[in-house]
């Protein structure tokens, strides 16, 4: 039977209880809709504790830290409990349970070492996966792995999905072919909107803080703001504070201490009304105690990887449809509620229907560490929604091979089940565990904290600045964060026996332990530009005091691949780079082509970072010719001088063609390029070496179908164009054909004879001499014999004989 505690009131979900536990059993898994407000969250795992099947502990999975912890509260309330007791929660600076906690809610990431570290979950009856539809990466792998676990391990597991807007059905398919859709219904409290349209010129700040005062003015309750990050929030809040000022503001996001996170949930003691500036962190799970009114700015900020970059970085669009209605309804929960919406009614539909899983934008390194640990190497093997894709698959296993924690298998090494050990992501495992190596695991599970905790230690890029504020500040989160990078040291610390080179390294380069391919080179005076070791150009705000550094380690950078800005580092010195890094400096051998030749240079490089260069005394001659036969054959057929291509096109011979080339030119080009560094190849030596590609029958039809010259009846050679449109053609002058009563031919094709005067003037042109000789001959007659009187120019000259010389020349000579 279900069973609750010290609850005054009914919630919907409480009239579907009963149905759940019944299929719970006889099955071991269930997918559970609820709208907003029903009560999901808080009441269902209670419920489930005096099952019979139910002898150990309950896990509640939750997407946040600040949700986990007010379910819990909110349960232990319940309850008439304090939290830590049989309820508990775990999360990554919080927690309370003791020997006695019964229902534990664990934000996603924490489940997901939890399972790794016991796949059988010992001790667990059963996993409540809530608020699923927002498709966290954790959420969907730790689904997979539960649902692993339970068919391999652990027959009696239970597993129930949670939610209000997910396809009940996809869920239920994944959980088991007979696995129940169990739905409740909502509250149903009247939920108006108000539709304030937008204005692309007005600051997102500007147009909340308007639209706060206008929902202050005219509604009544707490009021409840979206907005896309904490910048917004504290430039609304500063707006709000001089428009508003007796209002209580009360901001609501990761980075707010907890004792403030309590107060934006609870009503104000003293009965003051509040608004409270909030990121997505309230869109579920949460119910603000006493809002009646949301106004929703209409933008989610996530956090995308971009694999060209090797960074994630934060994107805000348009909230999607499910996610505005996620937002709206938190007015409703608890009486009429108003929703006013920064964007228009007409073009709400064109926002997307529903967020994208993070399975599509986020780093998978984790997820494929993660896998590997667990025994598979292959995603696909598991059961997903959305299986990963597998480009970013790939990107992962290189990611995760250059920190030597996967072999070229893809299976896992012994340093990968080191770091898979470490609750962070493999490039912040890799760096705490040399830290660890080297005796310094304390300074670098404090770096790898600040890379993950936004604002710690003030918003400076330098790391190592933000690290020394972080130490002298004595304020909650700073001291709950100095514990949990304790518990982080004290992991690796005993992973691993402490050694090192007598000499401890500086903060940068325990950094670059775990982001490699972060380091980078100032490219230009200002500090600005950046080249890493990957390859991958960064922006940095020259004023920022790291811009005067000459190398980096990067620790984060937003924006897109080309012009990623650093948003924090380390500065790096050229003597520790060299004394840390030397294995990663190589000493190559560089040819470039430059101003159309090769250059030969000898340098020093981490990565694509050119550490000295200076030219190649000693360069692999071969090399120099691979690389200029690599050059030629982008365009194999430019070689190919245009008269010999031409006449192999016209013979039919497809020797010359650019396949053809490329597959042979290790015997015809290769040799001409040895001891040069260009591809200016002497006309002749190339004709010679592509003639002799062809065999003797290919030659011979060569000569005959496309001859290279023709020879006149006076006796003089002239070549054969054939690249024009009008070829074959040849240029001759008219009295070298005297006596040719015949057109000459090429094949079958009439020669165009290209006639010209004693001067090499054209005369004209003609493809059939003998009309020429009977037709228009008489009027060319008459115009040269004015102009060269001193050359014979007969009246039949198809009789008479073929000669250049002139008529006194042609006479004393004999004709």
């Amino acid at each position: 039977m279900c069973k609750r505690w010290h609850v005054n009131e009914r919630l919907p979900i409480h009239e579907v209880l009963p149905e759940l536990a019944a299929r719970l059993r006889g099955q071991q898994g269930a997918v559970l809709l609820a709208p907003p407000g029903a009560g999901k969250t808080t009441a269902v795992a209670p419920a489930l504790l005096e099952e019979p099947w139910c002898s150990g502990t309950i896990i509640l999975t939750s997407p946040r830290r600040v949700a986990a912890r007010a379910a819990a509260e909110r349960m232990a309330q319940m309850r008439g409990e304090k939290p830590g007791e049989t309820i508990g929660y775990l999360t990554r600076l919080d927690s309370k349970r003791s020997s006695k906690t019964r229902v534990l809610v664990v934000t996603e990431a924490i489940f997901v070492n939890m399972i790794l570290d016991d796949p059988e979950l010992a001790g667990v009856s059963a996993v409540l996966f809530d608020e699923a539809h927002e498709r966290h990466l954790d959420s969907d792998l730790g689904l997979a792995l539960a649902l692993e676990s339970q068919s391999v391990l652990r027959e009696d597991l239970r597993v129930v999905v949670m939610s209000a807007t997910i396809d009940g059905a996809r869920f239920a398919s994944l959980i088991g072919e007979d696995a129940p859709v169990i739905e409740s219904e909502g509250r149903a409290h009247p939920l108006s909107t108000v539709w304030l349209g937008s204005s692309p010129q007005e600051r997102v700040e500007d147009a909340m803080a308007s639209a706060i005062s206008q929902a202050w003015r005219n509604e009544e309750g707490d009021i409840l703001a979206f907005l896309p990050g904490v910048g917004e929030i504290e430039r609304t809040r500063e707006l709000l504070e001089g428009r508003l000022p007796n209002a209580l503001i009360l901001p609501l996001h990761g980075q707010v201490q907890p004792a403030e996170q309590r107060a934006a949930i609870r009503r104000d003691p003293q009965g003051r009304r509040r608004i409270v500036l909030a990121t997505a962190i309230a869109e579920t799970s949460l119910t603000l105690d006493g809002v009646s009114v949301v106004v929703d700015a209409g933008f989610a900020r996530r956090a995308e990887f971009d694999r060209a970059a090797g960074t994630t970085h934060l994107v805000t669009h348009r909230a999607s449809q499910a996610a505005a209605a996620q937002r709206a309804g938190r007015a409703a929960r608890q009486g009429p509620g108003t929703a006013y919406r920064l964007w228009e009614e007409g073009g709400h539909a064109g926002r997307p229907a529903f967020d994208p899983p993070e399975m599509e934008t986020a780093d998978l390194a984790p997820l494929v560490l993660t896998l590997a640990k667990w025994g598979s190497s292959e995603p696909a093997d598991l059961q997903w929604l959305d299986p990963p894709p597998p480009a970013s698959v790939a990107a992962a296993r290189t990611t995760l091979q250059a920190l030597h924690a996967l072999d070229a298998k893809g299976c896992i090494t012994s340093r990968g089940e080191l770091l898979a050990r470490l609750p962070l992501d493999p490039a912040s495992a890799a760096m705490l565990l040399f830290g660890a190596e080297h005796g310094v695991h304390s300074i670098a599970a404090k770096i790898a904290l600040l890379l993950q905790e936004r604002g710690l230690g003030g918003r400076s890029e330098d790391l190592e600045a933000r690290l020394q504020r972080w130490n002298s500040d004595r304020g909650q989160r700073a001291e709950a964060s100095r514990k949990l990078a304790g518990r982080w040291a004290d992991r690796a610390a005993s992973l691993v026996e402490a050694g090192g080179r007598g000499e401890n390294p500086p903060p940068a380069i325990m950094l670059a332990a775990g982001r490699p391919e972060f380091i980078a080179k100032r490219r230009d005076a200002s500090g600005e530009s950046w080249i890493s070791a990957g390859g991958r150009g960064f922006m940095l705000d020259p004023v920022s005091p790291l811009a005067r550094a000459q190398y980096l380690v990067i620790g984060d950078a937003q924006g897109q691949a080309k012009s990623a800005r650093i948003t924090s580092a380390i500065a790096l010195e050229e003597t520790d780079l060299e004394q840390w890094l030397g294995e990663r400096i190589e000493r190559k051998s560089i040819l470039r082509w430059k101003a159309d030749r090769i250059e030969a240079r000898l340098e020093r490089r981490l990565g694509a970072i050119t550490l000295a260069s200076g030219p190649d005394p000693a360069p692999d001659e071969q090399a120099i010719v691979d690389s200029l036969v690599e050059k030629a054959l982008e365009s194999p057929a430019k070689l190919v001088p245009g008269e010999l291509g031409a006449r192999a096109r016209y013979a039919g011979i497809d020797a010359f063609e650019d396949d053809a080339l490329a597959a042979s030119a290790d015997v015809w080009l290769a040799p001409l390029l040895a001891n040069r560094r260009d591809l200016a190849v002497p006309k002749g030596k190339l004709v010679e070496a592509l003639l002799g590609l062809l065999d003797w029958d290919t030659r011979q039809l060569l000569d005959k179908e496309a001859p290279r010259e023709f020879t006149s009846p006076a006796g003089t050679t002239h070549p054969i164009d054939y690249t024009g449109d009008d070829a074959p053609s040849v240029e001759v002058r008219v009295q070298a054909l005297f006596g040719l009563e015949r057109h000459p031919m090429v094949g079958k094709t009439p020669l165009l004879l290209k006639l010209t005067s004693p001067a090499g003037r054209p005369i004209q042109s003609t493809r059939d001499l003998p009309g020429f000789w009977r037709g228009s001959w008489s009027d060319v007659r008459k115009d040269m014999k004015g102009r060269y009187p001193k050359h014979r120019w007969p009246d039949e000259p198809w009789k008479e004989k073929p000669s250049l010389k002139t008529k006194n020349a042609f006479s004393k000579g004999g004709g």
